[in-house]
């Protein structure tokens, strides 16, 4: 199934919480948004999933719009970090726990299958207080995988885990979407994770999308001045480097300044860049929002804008 939102805002009093974008979701993929706290990027999720409706704007699956579909009809999935409905309910329980509201068939038999599939068979008849971190966010995942979703949204599902268990449990969750063929949008930070499991990575700022595209092109090329520095700011492996931030905080979203919500902490600001909102535009096999392009073809090398 392709998920598709369109032109989509959301707002929060009189004011536009969620900017207007486009996302397409393909199936076997993997989409990672990232972006510093209050991008956007929970709003967006609870909006694929019916969580949450849009002031405007569609979310269609497959072309037929859904937008006002409720949960249960979406054929979406949430991953969460480690949060289980039923804490006083065994395992086993918590996995069975959607297909009994769905009067579905063969409820023992699904909850033996996902708990194999998870290696989580030993911890079935076990109270979710008795797991460990990475045990719990299989059963999370057992639980959201249960019906067979056709877009799998996760929520930072790999937080609070070590490093080992986040490989465990991204390769874990990729087995599951290889097997139901879904489509996956991941929350996340982690850039190394980053690397090895996603196919397209968005970079949302003050809650726009302003840059998307394949994941080497936008690590190794990104072509938006907020994504260079977000990745200038995490340590590498090929050479040693003085690690800065980005000086400033992001605007609030009910207070947002005019044109670009990044200018004001962007090295290449411009007056045009405080004139208008840049619109998402197609540029080589990606998309970016930002009123250097098209008049150049790569990002020129900048550092970060001291702070005011």
């Amino acid at each position: 199934m392709e998920l598709r939102l369109e032109r989509i805002e959301k707002y929060v009093g009189a004011q536009t919480h969620l900017y207007p974008l486009d996302l397409t979701l393909v199936p076997r993929a993997v989409t990672v948004l990232l972006g510093a706290t209050q991008a956007g990027k929970t709003t967006l999720m609870r909006l694929m999933a019916g969580l949450d409706v849009p002031s405007k704007g569609r979310v269609k699956a497959d072309g037929v719009d859904v937008t006002g579909l409720p949960v249960r009809e979406r054929n979406v999935a949430m991953v969460y970090q480690q949060f289980i409905n039923y804490p006083s309910m065994t395992v086993a329980d918590n996995i069975a726990s959607p297909l009994k509201l769905r009067r579905e068939k063969g409820i023992d038999a699904r909850v033996n299958e996902l708990a194999a599939k998870l290696h989580i068979e030993p911890f079935l008849k076990r109270l979710p207080a008795e797991l460990s971190g990475g045990m719990k966010q299989r059963t999370v995942m057992a639980i959201a995988t249960a019906l067979s979703p056709k877009v799998i949204v996760a929520d930072e599902p790999t937080s609070a885990l070590d490093v080992v268990v986040q490989r465990q449990v991204m390769q874990t969750l990729g087995r599951l979407q290889s097997g139901l063929g879904a489509a996956v949008v991941l929350i996340g930070h982690d850039m190394g994770l980053i690397a090895q499991f996603a196919d397209t990575v968005g970079v949302m700022y003050a809650g726009r999308l302003v840059e998307i595209g394949p994941v080497a092109q936008m690590i190794a090329a990104p072509r938006h001045p907020y994504t260079r520095l977000l990745i200038d700011s995490l340590p590498g492996i090929d050479a040693k480097r003085r690690l800065t931030g980005i000086p400033g905080l992001p605007p609030r979203l009910t207070d947002m300044p005019p044109g670009c919500a990044f200018a004001l902490r962007c090295p290449l600001a411009s007056a045009a860049c405080t004139a208008s909102v840049p619109a998402l535009q197609s540029i080589g096999d990606g998309q970016v929002a930002c009123h250097l392009y098209p008049g150049l073809s790569a990002l020129p090398p900048l550092t970060a804008k001291a702070a005011p």
